[in-house]
C-alpha cells in the first residue's frame, strides 16, 4: 500500500470547511427546531470522530473503508455550502462555496489514496 500523501494544506482547508459546517448548519436549522440544530452538530462532529479509515487518522475508533471517509467529508462540504446559503448573506455563502470547491480539488490525492487502500485491502482478503 502506498504511504498516505502529505495533505497538510488540504487538511487545513478541510478543517476550516468543517468548522463552517458546524456553525452554519445549526444556525440554519435553529429557526425550524432547536433539536435538529443540536442533532446536526452531533452528526457533523460525531460521525467523523467515531468512523475513520485505518491509516488516515492516528486513532480509529470504528474502522471503515475509505469511501465512507470520503462520504463523511462530502457531507461536511455539502452541509457548509447549503447551510451557509440558508443562514448567511449571499457574499458569505459565495465565499463558503468557493472554499468548498477548492477543498474538493485539494482532497483529490487523499481520496485517491483512500480508494487505493480499499482496493489493496480487498485483494488481501479475497
Amino acid at each position: 500500500m502506498q504511504p498516505r500523501p502529505d495533505d497538510r494544506a488540504a487538511s487545513a482547508l478541510r478543517f476550516l470547511t468543517e468548522i463552517i459546517a458546524w456553525v452554519a448548519t445549526p444556525w440554519a436549522l435553529a429557526s425550524y427546531s432547536w433539536v435538529l440544530a443540536v442533532l446536526s452538530v452531533v452528526v457533523l462532529i460525531g460521525l467523523p470522530t467515531l468512523f475513520a479509515t485505518p491509516g488516515d487518522k492516528p486513532q480509529v475508533m470504528i474502522p471503515v473503508p475509505g469511501w465512507v471517509t470520503i462520504a463523511l467529508v462530502l457531507l461536511q462540504l455539502v452541509a457548509a455550502v447549503v447551510s451557509s446559503w440558508a443562514a448567511w448573506p449571499a457574499w458569505a455563502a459565495v465565499v463558503v462555496t468557493g472554499l468548498a470547491v477548492v477543498c474538493l480539488f485539494t482532497e483529490r490525492r487523499r481520496w485517491l489514496w483512500l480508494l487505493a487502500a480499499d482496493r489493496a485491502r480487498g485483494r488481501r482478503t479475497a
